[in-house]
This record gives structure tokens, sequence and C-alpha cells, in this order.
């Protein structure tokens, strides 16, 4: 019996565990194959991103040693995939390490060169390579040299040999589902849904060849779809556990008609079962009418979702160098209108740090784009393995610096902005993406802009500038645990830290009333005012489950969807109504009555803050009410 364990690890450290799709793939094929039974057992073994090794060496290594650790790869986890590697080789001298995913696929030289104990590679889709290794490891026990299994590197006669490429799936139904089969546990010990969201693919591959991806290992090529029957009963599936959201890992959704098929069964499924009640993925960059048809549907039957537009830049020159001007990102603004005129959540994607893009540039188009979408997710660009940049980057004058506990390469420099401009623009993108990208400020930015003569960037900025030169202690905290590079992970415990510690959350109210209430017109400072406290209400509850709900919040057991609410609030400005208008005549004061609202929230907050989509499903809801008789 051949002992194998799968191991993957999310990238943050989040109070749900990520759902182990690659792993579980692996583990569908292993145990589906007729030629494997009875002589191989798979486990998988799936870590939160901020487990320490450790604790991942108990979990992999308490219970036994495994014949064979196959390690799914992302740049978050390459370095502790290796140290695994090496107390694992210590235990089982004669086991193997077999390292998968997009972080190493064709990068064998390097790998084998830096990871002294794994053993082989895969290169490009892992599903039959991995199976085929596992049956020469049965057939050839001791041997390391199986040379007709297609997409493999390893180590023969002290050199990296690398097999031919492996023939793409292109009947991707010949993939046992990992759900269907019992590969991936789905709920806990508790009887509920364990991950955060549930993953799917509903198929593989994408035509473009944008210079900073290397999306599934398959940019430019066709793409190939699961059939609708199997999609329909993995739907029927997660409906049955209750998922509340699902996330397709595909690259352009809305691209196929297969796609509107999938929206028609997600649908019935909804109405059928009561569940998923979200759905996210990565649109289709090109916006047909086809996407216009499944956004409608979607929003015609309640389900939750936001609207990506990934533009990356809107510089000119930049757009030349990601390969990306045949697409039809010029578009973007009749389509932030249309979406907006649905009543439907919209967000945009910006990449900081490609060449051809200055500070300037950057940050004028991150204020054009925000005159339309005020909620902008701002990366800052890593050198991807298997890119056109990285193979490129000499001509590009890239400078970089590899992740202190991640592998990704982090740009500190190109031919267009230097290590300088870089630095201060990485604390802008923390800064930006915790207040816009995250929506920690929702309500604030259209009048502040309209209004006080801000831009979003400027808005950005002087909080920055307030919290850099606070003489408040937790202030002077959070600016000190800020990195250099503005990671995920970082961008998340600020996010944290701004709602688990009301002093700081304070700061901002502090900023906000002393920098920019008074650049408002005189007639409009009351509404400013009231505005921030309308802000404050109207975020997601963080309920920590140590510390019980935020000041002003209680249980409500009478309503399962919006569990938490608060007391009437007094405003003297209908504000749902104003924002909702989003007419900002400077010359005249905005009506004045006196509204009470009773604001309204989903609980999960506090397990999905750290994914920015699923997070904006929590924003609390706002009431109406009279005082004394009730919701009007």
């Amino acid at each position: 019996m051949l002992t194998i364990g799968l191991v993957q690890q999310g990238a943050w450290d989040m109070p749900l565990e990520s759902m182990p799709l690659a792993a579980g793939y692996l583990k569908a094929v292993l145990d589906s194959d007729p030629g494997l039974a009875g002589a191989v057992t798979a486990t998988i073994h799936n870590f939160r991103g901020g487990v320490p090794l450790t604790e991942m060496a108990r979990g992999l290594f308490a219970g036994g040693r495994p014949d064979v650790l196959a390690f799914s790869v992302l740049g978050w986890n390459y370095r502790n995939f290796g140290a695994l590697a090496e107390t694992f080789k210590q235990l089982n001298p004669g086991g193997v390490v077999v390292f998968g995913g997009n972080h190493v696929a064709n990068q064998g030289a390097r790998v084998l060169r830096e990871m002294p104990h794994v053993d082989f590679v895969v290169n490009g889709e892992g599903e039959n390579t991995f199976r085929d290794l596992v049956r020469y490891l049965l057939e050839h026990p001791g041997e390391g040299d199986p040379a007709a299994v297609p997409g493999l590197s390893y180590r023969r006669d002290h050199e990296v040999h690398t097999t031919e490429d492996a023939a793409r799936i292109e009947d991707l139904d010949l993939i046992p589902s990992p759900f269907l089969t019992g590969a991936i546990a789905m709920t806990g010990p508790d009887g509920r849904f364990r991950y955060d969201v549930a993953l799917m693919e509903t198929n593989r591959g994408c035509p473009y060849k944008c210079s900073f991806c290397y999306w599934g290992g398959a940019v430019g090529q066709r793409v190939r779809s699961f059939s609708r029957e199997r999609l329909a009963e993995e739907l029927d599936f997660f409906a049955f556990h209750e998922v509340p959201a699902l996330v397709l890992c595909d690259a352009n959704f809305g691209l196929l008609e297969a796609d509107e098929e999938f929206v028609e069964d997600l649908i019935k499924t909804r109405e059928r079962r009561g569940f998923p009640r979200a759905l996210e993925t990565s649109w289709a960059k090109n916006k047909s009418a086809r996407f216009h048809r499944i956004v409608t549907q979607l929003q015609r039957h309640g389900f939750k979702s936001s609207f990506t537009l990934a533009l990356q830049t809107l510089s000119d020159e930049a757009l030349t160098g990601m390969k990306r001007r045949n697409m039809k990102v010029n578009q973007w603004e009749d389509l932030v209108t249309w979406l907006s005129d649905e009543g439907l959540d919209c967000y945009a994607e910006l990449i900081w740090g490609a060449p051809g893009e200055t500070r300037e540039s950057f940050l004028e188009g991150y204020d054009r784009l925000a005159g339309k979408v005020s909620r902008i997710a701002v990366y800052p660009l890593l050198l991807l393995p298997n890119t056109s940049y990285t193979e490129h980057r000499e001509v590009h004058g890239f400078v970089t610096l590899r992740g202190e506990h991640d592998d990704f390469e982090y740009v500190l420099a190109n031919r267009s902005a230097d290590l300088n401009e870089h630095i201060e623009m990485q604390r802008f993108v923390l800064w930006a993406r915790v207040l816009g990208e995250n929506q920690f400020l929702r309500h604030c930015w259209r009048p502040a802009v309209a209004l006080a003569g801000f831009t979003q960037s400027g808005l950005i900025t002087s909080l920055m500038r307030w919290f850099e030169s606070s003489s408040e202690p937790l202030a002077q905290e959070f600016c000190a645990a800020i990195p250099v590079i503005a990671e995920s992970p970082a961008v998340a415990g600020s996010l944290r830290a701004l709602y688990s510690r009301p002093r700081l959350e304070q700061e901002v109210e502090a900023w906000w009333r002393a920098e920019v209430v008074p650049r408002f017109p005189v007639q409009w400072r009351p509404f400013a005012e009231e505005l921030y406290t309308y802000e404050h209400w109207t975020r997601p509850v963080y309920a920590d489950p140590r510390g019980g709900l935020p000041p002003g919040w209680r249980a409500d057991g009478a309503s399962a969807e919006l569990p938490y609410r608060t007391g009437p609030v007094r405003f003297t400005h209908d504000m749902g109504q104003l924002l909702k208008r989003g007419e900002w005549n400077r010359d005249e004061p905005p009506a004045r009555e006196e509204v009470w609202y009773e604001f309204r929230a989903k609980a999960g907050f506090y397990e999905h803050m750290d994914n920015h989509e699923t997070a904006a499903h929590y924003t609390a809801e706002p009431l109406r009410v009279d005082p004394v008789a009730g919701p009007c």
C-alpha cells in the first residue's frame, strides 16, 4: 500500500479554511482509478494561512509517515513546503516529495536547486501527470527515473531532466468531481459547511496573454468546459450542504454560452433548495450582451455578487506593455453607469508597478476611475513565474525583492518609476486597499469629492498622513506594523486592527471631523458630520467570538437573515435618500428633517472579512423607523 499525503495551505490567516480544490482533484483521480484500487490511499491535509510550521508538521507526521508527500505550491507557501519537505525526508529518507502548481510549473531548474528535498516537479495540469507518477512509483519501487511520464522535471545524473509536455485534458469530465466523489470533506465536526466559500471550476483556459498573468497555466489557450450536467449535479450538492457563497475559479466568466446555462442552473438550484445565495467570479474582460443578460438574471433572483472591472491601468503606455490593448476596456464608463442604474455592486482592479506607469499617471487614472467606481482594488505588481514580464525583466528595468515569508517577487522599481516612488506608493496602495477595496469607507467618498474639493486619492493620502503624524500610541503602532510591500496579509491585519480596536476607528473619525468636514461648504457641514456617523453604522458587524458584539449592537433572535440590530439612531438628514440621489449642489443646503434609522446586519463578517468580495455581502442595512411605533 502506497500512502500519499496531499498538502495545501491557504493564503490568509482566516478563521475558516480555504477549500482544498487542487488536492481534491488529485485525490478524486487516485480514488477513482481502478488500476490503483487497494494499492493507494490518499489523505488531504489542508491548513489555514497562519498555521505555524510546527503545527503543520504535527498534522502531517504525528499519525504516521506517508510514502509520498505532494504539495500544491503557490508563492505564499513555497518556503513553508520546502521546510516540511526537509522534515519529511528526515523522518522517511526513502519517501518521495512532489511539488506542483503554478508557482513551480516549468521552474524545475530553480526549484530543484533551491529545494534539495524535492524529488519531482509537475509541469502543467497535474491530475493525469500525478496519477501516472504514482503508477510509476508503485511499479518501480526505489527507482527515480520516470522518463515515460509526461509533464515532470526531476534530477537525473546530477542534471535536471524534463520529460515531454503533458497533453491538455480536452474532456474535463474525465476528471472525477472532487465533490461528488467525496474527495473533499464538506462539513466540520459541527456538521456545518466548513470553508469560507465553495470553490468551483466551470472551465479551464484563457484566450488572453496578459504580461503579468499565468492563470492556471493555460493562458493564450482555447477554453475547455465541464459538461452542464456535471456542473448542475455539483451545484445541487453544494445546495444540499447549504453553501452560502460560490466562487468560480474561471478566468473569464460570462464569455461562453455555457456560462449563461450555468447561471440558469444556479438559479433553479437556489429556487429549489435555497442555496447558494452569492456568486463571485472573475468576469470576462470584454462585457458582451451575454454578460448583461447574466447580470440581470442574477440581480432579478436576488444573488449577491460583485462585478469586476479588471482594468489594471488607465495608462495607454502601461496597457501596451501589459498586452491588453486588444481588450475593449475603454467602454468601462458606460458599463459602470448601467450597473449603477441596475442597483448592482461593482468594483474595479488596478495594478501599481507596471512599466510605463508613473506615480502621477497612476493617481490620475485612480481618480478618474474613482469618479465612477469608488471601490477600487489596487494590487502591487508581482513578477510571477512563466509570465512575459518575468521573461523580459531586463527590458522593463525591474528591480524586485522576494517576500520575507513568501516567494513572490515584488516590484520595487522599473523603467518608469524609481525605488523611492515605489516605496511611497506601496504605502498608498495599502491604505487604498483597506479604505476603498475593503470599504472601510464606503459612503464618504462621493460627497467629499463633490463638495469638499478632495480627490479620492487625496482623501486616502490625507488619512495616511494623519495617522503617520498622530501622537496616539495605537495609531503609531498601526503605522509601524505596515510593511514596505502592501501584501494581502498586511492588508488583512490592518483591517482587523481597525475593526477590533475602537480607538483606531475613533482616530479615523477624528481625522474626518478635523480635516474633511471644515472643507465642506458651511451649509453642508451638519450633513458631513452625520455622514461619518452613518458610515460607522453601515459597516459590517465585527463580532469577535472572544469579545462579543461592538457597542450599540445586539443579537435579534427573531431574524435568521439579519440577526444583529441597533436601536433607533437619530439623524437630522435623510441620509439614505441623499446618498441614493447623489446630487451635491454646493450652493443649496440639503433638506433637513428628523429621521430615525435602525441598522441590521448579517452574522459571519468576522470569518469572511479577509476576502473583500464576500465581505461586501455583510454591510449593515439601514431601516427607517419611527422611534415609538417601529419600522416605517
